[in-house]
């Protein structure tokens, strides 16, 4: 009876941290912004779509720095400023965006 009980209490609690983790994956969402600086590509061997890879420092809308690593299928405009959504994996989704639409903090750190 006892281990009967240990186990249903075992599987309730694996159960729980299985159904925490995905929520914590799927909601976790970062936004970040950068300044495209081509000097800061590498050119990837691969047959992916996915011919270039940036290495930028982004920051975050309190002006906090991170090092971030994007694929694109092309090099970007020298200067353009980007918009990067970050989820657990990395970029997720970015978008160029004009430089007043950043915030004030991360404009400080981009002109």
């Amino acid at each position: 009876m006892k281990n009967k009980l240990f186990m249903i209490i075992t599987a309730i609690l694996i159960l729980g941290c299985c159904i925490g983790i995905c929520y914590y994956v799927e909601n976790y969402h970062k936004v970040y912004y950068t300044k495209i600086d081509n000097t800061k590509i590498k050119k990837l061997s691969t047959n992916d779509s996915m011919k270039y890879e940036y290495s930028l420092e982004s920051y975050n809308e309190k002006g906090r720095k991170k090092k971030l690593k994007f694929k694109t299928s092309r090099e970007l405009r020298e200067g353009a400023y980007l918009h990067l959504e970050v989820r657990i994996f990395g970029v997720y989704k970015w978008m160029e965006v004009e430089f007043i639409d950043l915030p004030e903090k991360v404009q400080k750190k981009l002109k």
